[in-house]
């Protein structure tokens, strides 16, 4: 057993929630906030300092980088923090790529105070924590994997619900016209659908995408 407190990075562009998490989490023995970033830039330069052991992220920053690609950048470092993803959003266009990024846990922010202190000790040393929704959708992606999207169809189809032709999906993800319409009809397929805008509804219903 060590006295040594977990030390915590609040990453968020709210300050309001910032102190909402700092206030939260002060009052837990043995975990202690010593840095807030409202950017993930900053996130991504204060967690390489060395002196903290798990960082509060959030997904959305505005302008710049996302908590995602943060995320990847915090983890990539020897010797990182771990990063504990406090978001609003909890669709697979969010969870999988922070997932992927390196994300040790995903908490929604309407989790109990107590959640989201177990959930930081679990992060120090290295388990994760899973909101239920989150964890539920994972389980269903594996338990059936021919029924979910893909990332990439996951990104083709959140950009299409933004209202981009499939030119334009292209030239965001780099990739010709004709591989854009190749990832719409395995989207149609796979959702029972038969249109864009149908595939919309369906994947936002099913909490694919966010609109």
């Amino acid at each position: 057993m060590t006295d040594v407190p977990i030390r915590l990075l609040l990453a968020d562009d709210h300050p309001i929630v910032r102190a909402g998490l700092r206030a939260v989490l002060e009052t837990e023995p043995g975990i202690e906030v010593v840095a807030q970033a409202a950017t993930a830039e900053d996130a991504v330069a204060r967690a390489g300092q060395g002196d903290i052991d798990v960082v509060l992220m959030d997904l959305q920053f505005g302008k710049g980088m996302n908590g995602a690609q943060a995320t990847a950048a915090i983890t990539a470092r020897p010797g990182a923090p771990r990063v504990l993803i406090v978001t609003t959003y909890d669709t697979d266009a969010d969870t999988l790529p922070a997932i992927a990024a390196g994300a040790t846990g995903y908490l929604l922010k309407d989790a109990p105070p107590e959640d989201l202190a177990a959930a930081v000790r679990t992060a120090a040393v290295g388990r994760t924590t899973l909101a239920p929704a989150v964890a539920d959708r994972l389980m269903n992606r594996l338990r059936d994997p021919s029924t979910t999207l893909t990332p990439r169809e996951t990104e083709v189809l959140t950009l299409v619900a933004e209202g981009l032709s499939n030119h334009a999906v292209g030239v965001r993800l780099h990739l010709t016209e004709g591989t854009v319409k190749s990832h719409l009809a395995r989207i149609y397929t796979k959702l029972g659908v038969d249109s864009r805008t149908a595939a919309i509804a369906t994947a936002t219903q099913l909490g694919l995408i966010r609109r």
